[in-house]
């Protein structure tokens, strides 16, 4: 069974990379959100084994969309994708729910190893 990922990000480059990183690691296809608020829309519209979501977005923000998906699903995987390695933003993320972190720029094999960590 495939595993059914929410990519958002509001860079559509940054969507291509993670969908091609995805596609390497054996996730043949995405849905795709560009902001915050599509994450959120597309998240309460389907069935999502994992969600990897930018910090920095408009309209709402990666600590948005992952408050958000916790309050329809607390067991989710949450990797939140940023360019934000600073300690006290990934405790905030942590403590906000989220499941695990990936620092820009990042490599397939780095994903690949998030991925199997949680369980995908």
């Amino acid at each position: 069974m495939s595993k059914r990922v929410l990519v958002a990000d509001d860079s559509s480059t940054m969507r291509k990379i993670i969908l091609r990183s995805l596609a390497a690691v054996g996730v043949p296809s995405a849905v795709e959100a560009a902001d915050g608020v599509e994450a959120l829309d597309a998240f309460k519209a389907g069935e999502f084994d994992l969600v990897l979501t930018d910090w920095n977005m408009p309209n709402k923000n990666g600590l948005d969309v992952n408050v958000g998906i916790r309050e329809i699903d607390k067991e989710v995987p949450i990797i939140m994708v940023t360019t934000e390695a600073e300690k006290s933003q990934v405790l905030k993320a942590i403590q906000a729910g989220v499941s695990d972190y990936l620092v820009k720029p990042f490599t397939a094999d780095t994903l690949r190893q998030k991925l199997e960590k949680h369980g995908c």
